[in-house]
């Protein structure tokens, strides 16, 4: 059938390797270009990320102030801001690329079954990120900050022309203030944002797995107890160690994993109709 051949003739060792080298070439040649376009504008990304930090500060009274703990820090900041975004304008090449490498030896079918979850996962990369930054990088904020404490002088600022501010000044109280490192502040809501557009290809890898056969419904439904843990023990790896962050991401992607199931049934529902239809379709000794 003309759905069960391979559009291309099969190729010499030596030419796949020289098809990945080109491939490859391409793909670091667009995180390059990549890279030098994001940096001019690093700064202004770095204001758009701080922003959670911002409003969560703000909230609490306080201006929005970090610093560099060493000379260098802002070059670094700069820098690895640089590299995230090259990698963010550099993935549909990449994506691109890697699909050129692997189509020629899919048959034509498969190219029909692959390609719509190469369109899904930087959707639900998207989706995962903007999760992150929108809801779970205040949430997690606001609930850090939370553990500032007011010192002798601005607990007095505070209560002036009050009997409270004598009984401050009588009983010192240490100052506890957020004073956040830039490049500790990017790190944190990188991997925040890497953590969740990572996790959010959680159904687009069950439901690829399921279309393939290599997963059922009912398997991954006797297997729940088993996810569970295995999302909490990936929220305790892929976020910072604080109980609330992971308790986010897991109560954000449990819920994917039980969307998956439901995704796959459905699959597994048109192929047993299908394969009823054509006559091909072996009754199980458990089904029957």
């Amino acid at each position: 059938m003309a759905d069960e051949t391979i559009d291309d003739s099969a190729a010499p060792l030596v030419e796949h390797l020289a098809e990945l080298r080109k491939r490859l070439m391409w793909s670091a040649l667009t995180f390059i270009i990549g890279m030098f376009t994001v940096y001019p504008f690093a700064m202004d990304v770095f204001n758009f990320l701080a922003q959670p930090i911002c409003n969560a500060l703000a909230a609490q009274g306080q201006n929005c102030q970090l610093v560099l703990i060493s000379p260098q820090e802002g070059l670094f900041v700069a820098i690895n801001i640089s590299l995230f975004g090259a990698l963010v304008l550099a993935f549909p090449v990449i994506g691109y690329q890697l699909w050129r490498f692997v189509a020629p030896g899919l048959y034509r079918a498969e190219k029909n079954a692959l390609l719509p979850f190469l369109i899904a996962s930087p959707v639900m990369f998207f989706f995962g990120a903007t999760f992150s930054y929108y809801v779970v990088l205040p949430t997690a904020f606001g609930f850090f900050l939370q553990f500032q404490q007011m010192g002798q002088e601005a607990a007095a600022v505070a209560t002036a022309a009050t009997d409270a501010a004598a009984a401050v000044a009588d009983k010192p109280v240490p100052g506890i203030m957020f004073q956040g490192s830039a490049q500790e502040y990017l790190g944190v809501t990188m991997k925040f944002i890497l953590a969740f557009g990572l996790c959010f290809q959680l159904p687009v890898l069950l439901t690829l797995l399921g279309k393939a056969g290599l997963v059922s419904a009912k398997g991954l439904a006797s297997m729940r107890k088993y996810a569970v843990v295995g999302i909490l023990v990936l929220a305790a790896v892929a976020t910072p160690p604080d109980v609330m962050s992971q308790v986010i991401l897991f109560a954000a992607i449990y819920p994917l994993y039980e969307i998956s199931i439901h995704i796959i049934r459905r699959i597994e529902k048109s192929r047993e109709a299908r394969m009823r239809a054509d006559g091909s379709w072996i009754e199980d000794e458990e089904d029957a």
